[in-house]
């Protein structure tokens, strides 16, 4: 198990990590999730000793090992360059670590053997570095990792150099290799795709400071701010405020900055409106349907503005009085065009609050945190 505990750096006076916290189980994979230069590589290096804390402390294992040198933590990172040695072959490579460590010439033989053999690369134990592709070359830099038994694994961006057919080949790889070998592991990533795939639980960062950390389903049906929301593609904020309030349903007038005129909706009531009186609210695209008339209650007028292909969907952006929303269907299914008037509609279960909380991902009702109580006590709020 590794625990980061109150970790923060600046470098040349500019705040790169403030007061990160989290653990990992052992045999989990936790996914540090967000865009360049909000200080997830620089976590990684201080967690492998290749950079000092300003504070904080990493344990592994229930030991603080701020003070041991890179070769004394067994850590094993993988880099996003792979920073392999192109004038030693493969086997060379791969017992790089084990040589320092000074392990015994047949445990070395034993071990760089077993490990190229689970990435089935033994084949190409006598080639250079500049005799691989990509794909080969990540398997080396994960096998050179892994040949030293770490009590945790560092992975910054490893599939990023990668074309996308061969990215998609290998995360599921990776993440059956890594599942296999009970690996405690740090995975860096721009990703959302990987981090969804990939990670036991997600920390989403931003600017230094970690936003929300959860289960990836959590991470994704339940952002817990407007930048978590639109970091894994929820698009579709609803700000409002509360005008009334039933035994399970809530009126909210959306007031959104954009909007020309206010509209109101009814949407499922959760504890949190009890005692906050605005609220941030965010829709994901699939639960949006478009009509020619209005046949819900929670039913607003707009015009398409624009289509745009997103693999095997389409995602349709519509304008409501100022407002941008978005819907995604299939090529099959979408009977509009650009310009179309139509009527943007959705469920009163579509909106939720903002909050983390697990109340929304398919087949999660029963734990739901939100659930709407009688008695105002029993409430766990968002």
């Amino acid at each position: 198990m590794i625990e980061i505990n109150n970790i923060s750096k600046r470098i040349d006076g500019q705040e790169i990590l403030n007061d990160i916290s989290f653990g990992v189980n052992d045999s989990e994979i936790m996914v540090l999730l967000g865009s360049s230069g909000c200080g997830k590589t620089t976590l990684l290096k201080i967690i492998a000793g290749l950079l000092k804390q300003d504070a904080g402390d990493v344990v592994i294992n229930g030991k603080v090992i701020n003070d041991l040198p890179p070769q004394k933590r067994n850590v094993g990172f993988v880099f996003q360059d792979y920073a392999l040695f192109p004038h030693k072959n493969i086997f060379e490579n791969i017992a790089f670590g084990l040589k320092i460590k000074k392990i015994h010439e047949n445990e070395i033989k034993k071990r760089v053997y077993e490990i190229m053999e689970i990435l089935e690369i033994t084949h190409l134990k006598d080639k250079k570095i500049p005799q691989l592709s990509g794909g080969q070359k990540q398997r080396v830099a994960l096998a050179r990792a892994l040949v030293i038994n770490p009590d945790v694994l560092l992975l910054d961006e490893p599939l990023s150099a990668l074309d996308p057919i061969l990215r998609e080949k290998l995360r599921e790889e990776l993440k059956t290799i890594l599942k296999n070998l009970g690996v405690t592991g740090i995975y860096v990533t721009h990703d959302l795709t990987e981090a969804m795939l990939l990670g036991d639980n997600v920390a989403v960062m931003n600017k230094g400071e970690i936003q929300q950390i959860g289960k990836p389903d959590e991470i994704f049906y339940h952002p817990k701010n407007e930048f978590v929301a639109n970091f894994v593609g929820v698009k579709n904020i609803l700000k409002g405020n509360i005008k009334e309030l039933k035994e399970d349903v809530a009126t909210i007038e959306v007031v959104n900055e954009d909007l020309k005129s206010p509209f109101t909706i009814k949407v499922k009531k959760y504890p949190i409106f009890e005692r906050k009186r605005n609220v941030s609210l965010c829709i994901h695209p699939e639960d949006i349907t478009l009509n020619r008339t209005k046949k819900d209650e929670n039913a607003i007028k707009g015009k398409i503005i624009n289509i745009i292909p997103n693999g095997s969907v389409l995602k349709v952006v519509v304008d409501i009085g100022g407002l941008e929303v978005y819907a995604t269907t299939t090529r099959h299914l979408l009977k509009y065009g650009i310009n179309d008037d139509v009527w943007v509609s959705f469920s009163r279960d579509a909106p939720h609050p903002m909050c983390g909380k697990k109340c929304r991902s398919p087949d999660q009702e029963a734990l739901c945190k939100c659930k709407v109580s009688k008695n105002p006590i029993e409430e766990i709020g968002c």
